[in-house]
């Protein structure tokens, strides 16, 4: 064994003597290293849910107007839209070669302040969300006739609705709402399995649905008038808020971008979804910014508790510091002596931070996935996260650097005798 070994092995038994003081510090440091790290991956894991909230969707087309808002109200179902998109150019769209698939979507109502979205079974089929995952059904089934609804995960549970509850939709969004269709109840027939996206925040129904909702309102105002059933057999949707589209292949999306943004027969925008919501998220980062500042903040006080408890037990250890200096110990193995200590504690209160976030994160990441709609998952450490480790080791070990100068100093003065 050479001779760092040795002074590893004295490193290590000497901390092992004084375990009561040095576990408090490891303690310490194994929170801080679990708050950082934690954070860091809870961020990346929200990003990576917030942006793919929708997958495998290549543009969202909707009426002239800004990208970020279009993105928000077709794929969030936030907001409201300017104007709507015609039905008949939202067919032509998906007439085109290079369309793999397309999902209308009609905002406008609402049901206790979650949104109702018509759309086809398309929607059901083609919409994917985190790396290409499908809905799926917990309970019941799609739409099969003109009044069924499609309930979200977070409104059934919210509500506590069940298959066969009736409801009445809301005519308008939020506070605008005016009125409810109290002529054309709807009956719940299927409850969506949790995605953790804005799909749980829903209700659907189908097009056909939406309109027959509307055939007695002019001007935002309900006629009483008896809806016949001709009228309801012959429904076709006039107008859309958005269109979802799908590609053959994604080289061709820009070509078809262009060509819809400077088609002449309706003003369009069609937008790339990842872009936008990349955007949006930017705009809306400053929280997790401020987070990981904090815990930063939270791991350099843990380093400098432990840099003031070593330098703390420095002055009942002079003793122990001038026999190893009797011993033959030059006042450089006493600074490495003293370092490895730190760099010991460092590692070990790290290690532990991490064993500690993974236990939680098995622990707690079905109750944030069915609560809260956060998907943690297990992997390794990535690039980032190691880096992170590294940084806490490194200043960890710059940390204990300070009383081990301290020790070397004292121990080119100090004999056998402790000075008083």
């Amino acid at each position: 064994m050479g001779h760092f070994g040795y002074l590893w092995q004295l490193a290590c038994k000497s901390a092992w003597n004084r375990r009561g003081t040095l576990l408090l510090i490891v303690l310490s440091i194994a929170l801080s290293t679990t708050l950082l790290l934690g954070i860091e991956k809870l961020r990346r894991q929200v990003r990576e849910n917030f942006v793919q909230a929708v997958s495998g969707l290549d543009l969202v087309v909707g009426a002239r107007g800004s990208s970020l808002q279009l993105v928000l109200y077709a794929v969030f179902h936030l907001g409201r839209a300017t104007n709507n998109m015609g039905y008949d150019e939202a067919l032509a769209i998906a007439r085109k070669p290079e369309v793999a698939f397309t999902i209308p979507i009609s905002l406008g109502d609402t049901h206790r302040d979650f949104p109702v979205v018509a759309t086809s079974d398309a929607f059901y089929e083609k919409f994917r969300f985190r790396q290409g995952l499908a809905l799926c059904m917990a309970k019941g089934k799609r739409p099969q006739k003109l009044f069924d609804v499609v309930l979200g995960a977070e409104v059934a549970r919210s509500l506590g609705y069940g298959l066969g509850t009736k409801i009445i939709l809301s005519h308008g969004q939020g506070g605008s709402a005016q009125a409810e269709h109290t002529q054309t109840p709807f009956t719940v027939c299927g409850v969506l399995a949790g995605t953790g996206t804005p799909v749980d925040r829903s209700l659907y129904i189908s097009l056909p649905a939406m309109e027959a909702i509307h055939l007695n309102w002019q001007k935002g105002f309900q006629e009483n008038r008896e809806l016949d059933a001709q009228s309801l057999a012959n429904l076709k949707p006039r107008a859309i808020t958005a269109l979802l589209v799908g590609l053959k292949k994604r080289s061709m999306v820009f070509a078809l971008q262009r060509e819809i943004n400077e088609a002449d027969t309706e003003p369009l925008t069609a937008v790339l979804p990842g872009v936008a919501m990349h955007q949006i998220w930017e705009m809306v980062s400053v929280g997790e910014k401020a987070l990981l500042a904090i815990s930063g903040l939270v791991t350099v006080v843990g380093l400098a508790g432990l840099a003031a408890a070593i330098l703390a037990g420095l002055g009942e250890r002079r003793r122990e510091l001038a026999i190893l200096r009797s011993a033959g110990a030059s006042p450089l193995d006493i600074l490495w002596l003293m370092a490895m200590e730190g760099l010991l504690l460092v590692l070990s209160g790290t290690g532990l931070g991490v064993l500690v976030l993974y236990g939680l994160l098995a622990s707690s990441a079905p109750l944030l996935a069915e609560h809260y709609g956060v998907f943690l998952t297990l992997a390794a450490p990535e690039s980032g996260e190691w880096l992170l480790l590294l940084a806490i080791c490194l200043a960890g070990f710059a940390a204990s650097l300070l009383p081990a100068v301290k020790a070397y100093r004292m121990s080119l003065s100090d004999g056998l005798t402790v000075s008083v």
